[in-house]
């Protein structure tokens, strides 16, 4: 990539673009392969990124300036990382309308009651800090832009 306002280059373009690509088929090959759970879940993990990746594949052009592809990556992250946190939510209410409450006298039960709720639990709160950096950092640079 090259800098200033030219954008990338068509080389860099290309690479971006078999980036991108080759993320998803190495991905799908670590999904497939039949020796290793582990693998196999590294596998599944990056099948959720190449997917998010690939939605930076319309920028793979020549010309096109790196501040959009990082700024299209952040828009991106940031959106999985709402839509996780509406997930959260989703999963508790569902358990708070629709399953039995836990039954005290039972090790289960008192294991389930004692846990906080899901808003104070430290992964939440990193996902929307994190949620919330990244978009302070994608206003900050839309204003520096102009």
């Amino acid at each position: 990539m090259s800098g200033g306002d030219q954008g990338m280059t068509r080389q860099g373009a290309l690479r971006l673009e078999y980036f991108i690509i080759g993320l998803g088929v190495f991905a799908l090959l670590l999904i497939f392969q039949p020796f290793s759970l582990q693998l196999f879940a590294i596998g599944g993990v990056l099948v959720v990124i190449a997917g998010l990746v690939n939605n930076l594949l319309p920028l793979a052009q020549p010309g096109v300036p790196a501040r959009s592809v990082v700024t299209a990556a952040m828009v991106v992250a940031m959106i999985f990382l709402i839509v996780v946190l509406v997930a959260i939510a989703a999963a508790h209410l569902y358990g708070v309308f629709f399953l039995k409450p836990p039954d005290p006298n039972t090790t289960a039960g008192k294991v389930q009651l004692a846990t906080p709720p899901f808003w104070k639990q430290p992964l939440v709160w990193g996902i929307a800090a994190v949620a919330a950096v990244l978009a302070g950092i994608i206003t900050a640079m839309n204003r520096a832009r102009g």
